[in-house]
């Protein structure tokens, strides 16, 4: 299925979705899915936090989400919101009143457990600051947060129970008079994940947030994050993700850029294909594609690039890319569609492929 078709199959469920702005962004009705990440820095030191969220943005981050646990941090978010272009979420898990400081500090979205802030009262007392200011609120449920009475119920942590426990959250929202709201279920375990956002999706109009939480290191994170989201993206659900990596943020954004290009569920940026090595391999095609996949990340263009390891069989592998390269003994070809273009020696590969790529629309 080509790319465009299977944007179209996959936006379907999402297409229903409610439309939610988020400082000057909207998700939801089918809008693009948007990426999102989450600072690790201390809040409340503006110049680093600032300098991550920089970034983030310059690696394709959209939407940010900060850790508001004390009012240092809350206050910060002003002095943030100024330096930074995109939108920013406040993260609260026990006291509504850093809910309240970070609204009125400027935060575009505000995340709560409504379960974690203290009773009906108090979750009254923001939805009533949200409504006032248009800010969304992003309900979210954690499995391993998950209510005793519902673990009792359902035998253990379930897929049904998480989904319970967030509509619950909801309907206690709606009934206080609001309803701009974003709902995000996660799970570390990938299949449960994905039980309960099909069950959700069924249940639910309102945008949702889609991650694996605590997914793990890169290699395991990415793993267990491609997976999960893969198949619930695919079936048409989520507005916005993130991929949590136990790592440099800057790294969840590239995966989940990855994630959402292989779906077909966005375009732009050059997609790096490569060949696994074997006994034909005369370079080092290892650090050859690493380098090419770095080399290639500031530069403007849809295509795909090919880096073979040897020029038996790269140029016919090759030929579904745009452009390409293919290991020798001290030297490379150069490949457009498939067609040798050149020989070049093995030192200048790189360089003649970026002259390439840097002058690709004036062919």
């Amino acid at each position: 299925m080509r790319n465009q078709e299977k944007a179209g199959a996959v936006a379907m469920h999402r297409e229903h979705t409610k439309t939610v702005r988020i400082g000057d962004k909207v998700i939801g009705g089918g809008n693009p899915v948007l990426i999102q990440s989450m600072t690790n820095t201390r809040t409340e030191d503006v110049a680093a936090t600032v300098e991550q969220i920089h970034r983030l943005e310059a690696a394709g981050c959209e939407i940010i989400r900060c850790t508001v646990p004390n009012m240092e941090a809350a206050l910060a978010i002003k002095e943030i919101k100024k330096q930074i272009a995109i939108p920013l979420v406040a993260d609260i898990h026990f006291d509504y009143k850093m809910a309240v400081a970070a609204m009125e500090n400027g935060a575009d979205k505000i995340r709560i457990n409504p379960g974690n802030i203290g009773g009906r009262g108090k979750v009254a007392e923001v939805v009533r600051v949200a409504k006032e200011r248009d800010i969304p609120i992003r309900v979210g449920v954690n499995s391993g947060s998950l209510e005793k009475e519902l673990v009792e119920k359902y035998g253990g942590v379930t897929a049904e129970g998480i989904v319970e426990s967030a509509l619950d959250k909801v309907r206690m929202i709606e009934d206080l008079g609001y309803d701009r709201m974003v709902i995000s279920i996660k799970s570390s375990d990938v299949m449960m994940c994905i039980k309960a956002h099909e069950i959700l999706a069924k249940q639910t109009d309102y945008p949702l947030h889609v991650g694996i939480t605590e997914s793990g290191t890169l290699m395991s994170g990415n793993i267990k994050s491609g997976i999960g989201l893969g198949v619930i993206l695919y079936q048409g659900i989520g507005d916005t993700i993130r991929v949590s990596l136990t790592g440099d943020p800057v790294e969840e954004i590239k995966s989940a850029k990855l994630i959402l290009r292989t779906l077909g569920l966005r375009r732009g940026g050059i997609e790096v294909v490569s060949c696994p090595t074997c006994g034909r391999t005369k370079i080092d095609l290892i650090g050859l594609a690493n380098q090419v996949e770095q080399m290639v990340a500031d530069i403007p263009l849809d295509i795909k690039v090919a880096v073979m390891g040897c020029a038996v069989n790269g140029p016919g592998e090759a030929k579904e890319a745009d452009i390409g390269i293919a290991g020798g003994i001290g030297e490379g070809l150069l490949i457009k569609k498939g067609e040798i273009v050149r020989k070049v020696p093995e030192e200048e590969l790189l360089s003649v492929l970026r002259e390439e790529l840097l002058h690709w629309n004036q062919e």
